[in-house]
């Protein structure tokens, strides 16, 4: 993990100031993937995170619009985090083999795939379709 330069500033609106807190991950993957995340105000306090941490981390992901100085419209995407959990890097488990991966040994199981991430459930199998059921229109 790496920490960016803590971000402050005075809302323009209430006039309130604000504080983002910028991290760098890398997921355990079998491809490692870096993401950028950031904490927001009392979460920079409530979760403290230092160089080096390995973390399982709750976020959310939003995108918003915005109108540059052309008058293009843009978008850009936040990740933020909500919890962050410290993990021990020695319980990590090395990620599943992926298709076209080499099978494993016999008699050995591939590790269930572990990432920095809180994975979201698989979606549900499609039902099959039933033939007396399909009506022309």
């Amino acid at each position: 993990m790496q920490v960016l330069p803590l971000k402050t500033g005075t809302s323009q609106r209430s006039g309130n100031t604000w504080r983002v807190q910028e991290y760098i991950l890398e997921t355990y993957d079998r491809f490692p993937r870096k993401v950028c995340f950031n904490f927001f105000g009392d979460t920079i306090d409530q979760y403290p995170l230092q160089v080096g941490d390995d973390i399982n981390l709750s976020f959310d992901i939003e995108s918003r619009s915005y109108v540059g100085r052309d008058n293009v419209e843009r978008w850009s995407t936040d990740v933020r985090g909500w919890k962050a959990e410290k993990i021990d890097p020695a319980q990590v488990q090395a990620p599943a083999p992926q298709y076209g991966a080499p099978a494993p040994a016999p008699g050995m199981q591939p590790a269930p795939a572990v990432s920095q991430f809180d994975a979201a459930p698989a979606p549900a199998p499609a039902a099959q379709p039933n033939p007396a059921e399909d009506l022309p229109f």
